[in-house]
């Protein structure tokens, strides 16, 4: 095996292979990077069981100006690899395996040799065989993942909450999570025939995929099959394990009615809770309140430690109707709530100090809600 690379450009690849390669793992051989060079390009893949990444160079794209010699394959340390190529002098670098699986990396007068493992011992990746996808614009893919993946689950005990319940039903694509604190719930209407799926995919995975995306101009094409999905864009693809359980109904959990309604700028109230919740954190309880009292069109924020002090905020709004109200939540819930709305006008609807209040965006309910379960404090 023999190529010569533009080096700047076979980075950017590696460093996307990379973001599924671990140090931990119960096979050694996938702490490496699998490099598969043909005549018509290279392949390199990077896998952590759970998330898989293929990233592929073609010869007749000019940036890298792929020269191939001789097709091989092979498997390296990764991030020993890539930290190598990062750091070599020459703006082309040229990487050989003459015998064994001994690789030669050369570029101005630097040369490396490190030890590398038979490609043929890499675990087969898994192939989707579904002919359908779902195509989804970058952006609205990466606001999705960003405004529900806040909600999902760090806790193992139950695994199904680690990971985002996706359907898609008559070209409505829905996202929901919970940590049983807290929910968040998005909708978009995508363009698709008459395909369906209803699959639960770990939010560590689709992370991973909103880094990736980022503000791509290339639509992702999303394909479901057996215990897959694939997320097809450019020149990768990403496929993520799915979770095996059936995702909790949580249609019941979002009120229908309420008691007490507020409107407020996301942005504004979010500097006015991260201003309370330098005292909560002081706290052992990290709880804020927020008091109500439409009547005389008051709203205020108030956080609270013994050993600390005190501070209380006006609480600046267009509209406050209902029941006087006086509520205890977590601020850091809170917070990731309100990031997730931007600038935008925001509704908060309440029934009780103990029942769960939803925050949805002005005009835009239906398809949107964050929801956040109270705090008792009493």
């Amino acid at each position: 095996m023999k190529f010569t690379i533009n080096r700047p450009a076979f980075i950017s690849q590696l460093n996307n292979v990379l973001r599924a390669i671990s140090s931990k793992t119960t096979l050694p051989i996938l702490t490496g990077l699998k490099m598969v060079v043909s005549n018509e390009g290279i392949l390199l893949t990077g896998s952590n069981s759970d998330i898989t990444i293929e990233s592929s160079i073609t010869s007749s794209d000019d940036k890298y100006e792929l020269t191939v010699d001789e097709p091989g394959a092979i498997v390296l340390p990764a991030r020993f690899f890539i930290d190598i190529i990062k750091k070599l002098p020459d703006k082309n670098v040229t990487i050989q395996v003459a015998s064994g699986f001994e690789a030669q990396i050369t570029s101005g007068q630097a040369e490396f040799k490190i030890n590398g493992q038979d490609a043929n011992a890499y675990p087969k990746l898994p192939e989707i065989d579904a002919s359908d996808a779902v195509t989804l614009a970058p952006e609205m893919l990466k606001e999705v993942i960003n405004q529900t993946v806040i909600a999902v689950s760090n806790q193992e005990s139950r695994p199904v909450l680690t990971g985002i319940h996706v359907t898609l039903a008559d070209g409505l694509l829905t996202a929901v999570a919970t940590d049983s604190h807290r929910l968040a719930q998005r909708k978009v209407t995508v363009d698709t025939s008459d395909q369906q799926f209803n699959v639960v995919i770990p939010g560590k995975s689709l992370q991973e995929l909103s880094r990736m995306v980022g503000d791509g101009k290339d639509d992702v094409k999303l394909q479901i099959a057996d215990n897959l999905a694939l997320f097809t864009f450019g020149n990768t693809r990403f496929l993520s394990r799915l979770i095996e359980e059936s995702y909790p109904e949580t249609d019941r959990l979002i009120p229908t009615t309420s008691d007490t309604v507020i409107e407020v700028n996301a942005a504004d109230f979010l500097s006015s809770i991260e201003r309370a919740s330098l005292l909560s954190h002081e706290s052992r309880n990290n709880v804020v309140k927020l008091t109500m009292q439409p009547d005389d069109d008051q709203a205020k924020i108030s956080g609270n430690s013994p050993d600390v002090g005190y501070v209380e905020e006006q609480v600046g709004h267009s509209t406050l109707t209902g029941n006087d109200l006086e509520i205890s939540f977590n601020p850091d819930y809170m917070k990731d709530a309100l990031r997730s709305f931007g600038q935008a006008k925001i509704t908060m609807s309440f029934t009780s100090p103990l029942r769960p209040f939803t925050l949805v965006p002005d005009g835009d309910g239906d398809n949107f809600v964050q929801l956040i379960t109270p705090v008792r404090t009493i």
